[in-house]
């Protein structure tokens, strides 16, 4: 690619930042071997200098190409990609997402990063190498070759400033260098983390197109010390940890309450094929009914909601029903229905999906959707509710499958309940 064609290539990528001109369509002359099949370790860049690393995989699938971005044991499917002259726009399954960039001379991949907020762009420049496998090179070794980093930690993690603080568990195992896990927080995980041991230096990383992670730490025998935590374009934490494998997270069922005195669920809202669906429908009459506040952009909805997807295709013919409640980023009804529209054909879901209208972040969204609930606390949220129409329980977040036997026990407590309210 010509010094040219990039410094341009940059002056558009910053304009889509600011919002001034529409997303492009990028072509530049072939000059290098194209997008070839294999493996690729890419860089988010971040204006601090912390690049974000993840791997994806290019293969040939039925006459086209495919790829899949790797995250510890995740592998995603990304099967929409547009290749024209030294061009790659790379549309990502989820999260309004998209990587464009064009192949170098060397057989590289130069770009950015482009993720749809609400009323603008994020964007990071994006590099790829071709033919690197790792994520992080692992350097110095320990002496054992087992570091210690393997187990539970109690973490804290804290905003700048120190003004704000959450709690998190991180459950990590590491195996000749390698390091995979995550952090469980009271509305599900940080999904599938990967990264290595580098001596007493810890490296964490995750990317699945609308999320972009890195972590750094020190560890220090049984303590964590030292930690940032980088996300997207600008987000950052400070965080620590002390090793205590009775860590324990709120429970779940006990962080959305309802108001006092609350009757029945009582709503209406379209569907993503614009129909009118009421929970009053003769069709969840007498039914067991589980009601999933969800978002398409939200990646422990997207574990819940492949599992509610086979739960549905298990229990339906039971007398169960499934409503998903969405809360997108926008109102616009038509950019919410895209979005959902391709949720639902990724995970091959059969219960009505509902466009309820107002925001993830209405700070009235409960008021003006559930007002039976006293806030919708985290995403997603389950509630449950009894054939004669009662609110039974309300489980708020889902482990998925990056937490291993907490997924299993996630999905275990479902059946549970369900199987006790038939």
């Amino acid at each position: 690619m010509s010094r040219l064609f990039f410094g341009l290539f940059l002056v558009v990528y910053q304009l889509i930042a600011l919002h001034v001109i529409a997303l492009p369509v990028l072509v530049a002359p072939l000059r290098g071997p194209g997008f070839r099949n294999g493996q690729w370790q890419a860089l988010l860049h971040r204006k601090d200098g912390n690049d974000i690393v993840f791997n994806f995989e290019v293969k040939d699938s039925a006459g086209k190409k495919i790829l899949y971005i790797r995250n510890a044991g995740e592998h995603l499917l990304v099967d929409d990609i547009t290749i024209k002259e030294d061009s790659v726009l790379i549309r990502l399954p989820f999260f309004e997402s998209q990587l464009r960039a064009v192949v170098t001379s060397d057989g590289n991949l130069e770009g950015v990063w482009l993720k749809h907020g609400a009323d603008n762009y994020q964007a990071l420049p994006f590099k790829a190498f071709y033919g690197v496998s790792f994520r992080f090179p692992t350097g110095r070794k320990t002496e054992t070759g087992n570091t210690g980093i393997t187990g539970r930690w109690q973490a804290v993690f804290r905003s700048p400033g120190g003004k704000d603080s959450s709690l998190r568990i991180g459950e990590f195992e590491e195996k000749d260098g390698i390091v995979k896990g995550t952090f469980l927080d009271p509305t599900g995980d940080l999904r599938f983390l990967e990264g290595v041991m580098d001596g007493d230096s810890l490296k964490l990383s995750c990317f699945d197109g609308g999320h972009a992670y890195l972590f750094r730490a020190k560890l220090e025998g049984m303590k964590i010390t030292g930690g940032q935590f980088f996300s997207g374009a600008a987000g950052y934490e400070t965080w620590t940890a002390y090793k205590d494998e009775a860590a324990k997270l709120p429970d779940e069922f006990s962080l959305t309450k309802l108001r006092e005195g609350a009757g029945p669920l009582d709503f209406s809202f379209r569907d993503i094929d614009s129909n009118t669906v009421s929970i009053r429908d003769q069709r969840f009459r007498g039914k067991v009914v589980l009601i999933q506040i969800m978002g398409s952009w939200c990646p422990n909805c997207m574990d819940e909601t492949n599992f509610l997807s086979t739960f549905y295709d298990q229990y339906h013919a039971k007398g169960v029903e499934i409503i998903g409640l969405a809360y997108e980023r926008t109102t616009d009804f038509t950019r919410s229905q895209n979005s959902l529209r391709n949720f639902q054909q990724r995970f091959k879901v059969k219960y009505p999906m509902l466009i309820t209208g107002v925001t993830v972040g209405d700070p009235q969204r409960a008021e003006k959707t559930l007002p039976q609930l006293e806030a919708i606390v985290g995403f997603p949220t389950t509630i449950f509710v009894d054939k004669a129409g009662n609110i039974e329980k309300i489980h708020t977040g889902f482990s998925g499958p990056g937490t291993d036997v907490h997924y299993e026990e996630t999905k275990q407590e479902f059946y549970k309940i369900v199987d006790g309210l038939l």
